[in-house]
């Protein structure tokens, strides 16, 4: 009763009100009667009920994409701006070889407008549920179109594509393509802005190729080896004139100390006569720097980003910059000179 008295009072007070007035005040009555039901119905979802928002708030009405690493976020966002609802399903901190999806992470996957994806097994549980959805959107397994020879690796005695195509700034470029060209088949009212933003990045690309082989010819002929115990920079040592020696990169992240390993990696480690070797931090850090103090060489304390991008405020949260980073840690440990990219 005294629900109906109270609705009573609001209208006849709106019939005095001017038009303006009285639209404005019905506003504000539904947005605090949402709110309040909100509220009292969902306490305790206040993440989930968050996460809504700000998917279906700031990006109403956009097209659904999913990509699954940070890299190819990264550049599907440099194309399309803010006229698609991107989501990324691995963030930079996570490795996608061995990220699960998550019920979330299927769920955008079935319901996406273009789902796209590494592809060479970068993301094996992904690539499988995505590859298994009944979505009939287009599913891009970019690096796999972009460069359909890749280099070849061994795992557990096969042979196998490498996946870490975009260390070669050449292959980004065509991964830009890919991306750009299915976008606009897909979303053809936005095809002129995305042709427009991929002719910038690969220019951009084309440059950062450039200024990355003229940064490494800075380094001493002798000294153009990169020893470390990432597996993942083929593509860029093969594109920019240095050797990758294999010395540290079977050490497992757990492997013991013993005299007799440390001598044989620091002999090993001697032939290659790099003043400094690159190592993870997680990579057995005490046998490392072991043999790194017997052969007498350097640890770099700049990270290499291989797997992915780095973090907000790294330094590498793009891709041109991630780029850029890798080749000054490579330039400043092995003696080459290091000139600002300017973009």
């Amino acid at each position: 009763m005294r629900q109906i008295q109270t609705n009573i009072n609001y209208r006849h007070m709106l019939e005095k009100l001017p038009l303006h007035k009285a639209l404005r005040i019905i506003f504000v009555l539904i947005t605090v009667s949402i709110y309040g039901c909100n509220n009292s119905n969902n306490s305790n979802r206040t993440s989930s009920y968050t996460t809504t928002v700000t998917t279906t708030t700031i990006k109403k009405n956009l097209p659904l994409v999913v990509a699954t690493t940070s890299v190819l976020c990264d550049l599907t966002k440099q194309i399309a701006g803010k006229t698609i609802n991107l989501n990324c399903l691995t963030s930079p901190s996570i490795n996608p070889k061995v990220y699960q999806p998550t019920p979330a992470d299927q769920q955008a996957i079935n319901q996406a407008k273009l789902i796209i994806f590494n592809g060479y097994n970068l993301e094996p549980r992904l690539e499988k549920f995505i590859i298994s959805s009944k979505n009939k959107a287009p599913k891009l397994p970019v690096a796999k179109i972009a460069v359909p020879t890749p280099l070849m690796i061994t795992r557990n005695g096969k042979k196998v594509a490498d996946p870490y195509v975009w260390h070669n700034a050449k292959n980004a470029a065509k991964m830009v393509d890919v991306i750009s060209i299915n976008l606009a088949r897909e979303i053809p009212e936005n095809a002129n802005l995305y042709q427009s933003n991929t002719k910038k990045i690969k220019k951009q690309l084309s440059e950062l190729d450039s200024w990355i082989k003229t940064r490494i010819e800075s380094i001493p002929p002798k000294k153009r080896t990169l020893v470390t115990t990432h597996d993942e920079m083929a593509y860029y040592v093969r594109a920019y004139g240095l050797k990758l020696a294999g010395t540290l990169r079977f050490i497992s992240p757990r492997e013991q100390t013993s005299d007799t390993k440390v001598k044989l990696l620091a002999k090993s480690l001697g032939k290659t006569q790099v003043p400094t070797i690159f190592a993870q931090p997680t990579i057995s850090p005490e046998l490392i720097k072991s043999v790194a103090k017997e052969a007498r060489v350097n640890i770099s304390q700049r990270q290499l980003f291989t797997e992915s991008l780095g973090v907000p405020g790294s330094g590498a949260d793009t891709y041109q910059k991630m780029m850029t980073a890798n080749t000054r840690t490579i330039l400043e440990g092995l003696g080459g000179t290091y000139l600002i990219f300017e973009k």
